[in-house]
């Protein structure tokens, strides 16, 4: 059967729909191009314009029309200026969701600014303080026997608050360490009320106040004994450290993934099997970023030794008697009035400063890795072990041949 004709209502294959296509007009200016960077030359202007306005707005009005003076102030009145006037320039150009989203942004990158500003300022300010000090090797070569607050910085140095504070370091962390691991480990592996109340205890211990570590050793160690000792001190940088290693481990298990301890149950394998040879290795690098951020924040705690332990300015390794440290040391210096003095209390602060950045260092570090993520030279002991198995293997298989063959010709 044939369909009739649309047009003439005749028989015959119907005609295909016609399609009109509307001309294309054509433009009468040339298309622009999109920008693809996040920074304008209109958002330049507008920062550079504003940062000049608020300049001298603040000139004029800290300084010549109000009766107020100082710096901090000034540069406060200078920062809201700056942000008045930057939307008040973006507010021409762009509608009110751009103005939102850009006055969001100055605000959050000016104030990440001002914090790394404050935190080159106190760096670059400690090494300057400290710098007469440090360029002489006696300051790291001798202890404070050989001088005293008149003494020039040639005589005397910080070696015995140096190993008074890597003797606290690692009794602390000798404390903290199994504790806030054994921790995290029951906290995820064990789920149940008491874990939950453990993870509430360790999140309350991560704000406290280091002060009341040292309140609470001070208690039940110092007032038993007659004088504070080094070994009191490094019970309450322990104290300090404990929250911070438990609570980033906990974050580090959480993150590991389920389907590896779901693989070795489904092996056969118990609960602390699985812990030791599975979870463990594989959150290895986690686990040592934690360790090492609870030692840089243990490191440089004040308020827990000033409460724990006596200052001695000869070295010894007691940690049951007067013990030296560098925040000790940096706070006893620095509040003698002897310019001498002080440029020895600045280097060592300076060099708890060093201390803590290379931790810090090790930790971002260590912390690169993911989990899994063997270094090189992890990856060679790795490859030289499977070629000792592979030759292990070689000589069983030609040892059970040889037996085979043994047989056979009897």
């Amino acid at each position: 059967m044939t369909a009739l004709d649309s047009t003439t209502g005749t028989g015959g294959p119907a005609a295909p729909p016609r399609t009109t296509v509307p001309q294309r007009q054509e433009r009468r200016y040339p298309p622009q191009r999109r920008q693809l960077t996040l920074l304008r030359l209109a958002d330049v202007v507008s920062i550079f314009g504003a940062l000049v306005a608020a300049a001298a707005s603040t000139g004029l009005l800290w300084f010549e029309i109000s009766p107020f003076s100082g710096v901090i102030g000034a540069v406060v009145v200078w920062w809201i200026l700056f942000v008045i006037y930057y939307t008040v320039l973006v507010s021409f150009d762009e509608n009110r969701m751009t103005v939102r989203d850009r006055l969001s942004l100055v605000v959050v990158n000016s104030l990440a600014v001002l914090v790394f500003g404050a935190l080159v300022y106190v760096i670059i300010y400690t090494f300057f303080r400290g710098w007469p000090a440090l360029i002489h090797l006696n300051f790291y070569t001798q202890d404070g026997r050989y001088g005293g607050p008149l003494s020039p910085l040639t005589q005397s140095g910080a070696l015995h608050a140096v190993v008074g504070t890597l003797i606290e370091l690692g009794i602390a962390m000798g404390i903290a360490l199994p504790l806030g691991l054994v921790a995290a480990v029951f906290m995820n592996e064990v789920p149940g009320r008491y874990s939950r109340f453990i993870r509430i205890i360790v999140d309350a211990m991560t704000a406290m106040p280091d002060i009341l570590a040292g309140l609470f050793i001070y208690s039940i160690l110092v007032l038993t004994h007659t004088a504070g000792s080094g070994f009191a001190a490094a019970c309450a940088l322990g104290i300090t450290a404990l929250p911070i290693i438990c609570r980033a481990s906990d974050v580090v298990l959480r993150l590991m993934p389920a389907g590896l301890t779901e693989a070795a149950y489904a092996l056969g394998a118990g609960q602390w099997r699985t812990v030791r040879l599975v979870t463990l290795p594989t959150v290895r690098s986690g686990l040592a970023t934690a360790v090492i951020l609870g030692a840089a924040r243990a490191v440089g705690e004040t308020a827990p030794v000033l409460l724990t332990t006596i200052a001695s300015e000869f070295l010894t390794t007691n940690p049951f008697g007067k013990l030296n440290s560098l925040p000790l040391m940096a706070y006893t210096s620095v509040l003698e009035p002897q310019p001498v003095e002080q440029q020895r209390g600045f280097g060592a602060a300076s060099l708890l400063l060093i201390l803590v950045l290379v931790l810090f260092a090790i930790a971002r570090w260590i912390g690169g890795r993911g989990p899994g993520q063997l270094s090189r030279g992890q990856q060679r002991r790795r490859a030289a072990a499977s070629r000792r198995d592979a030759a292990r293997y070689i000589r069983r298989a030609r040892a059970a041949t040889a037996v085979t063959e043994s047989q056979e010709s009897q």
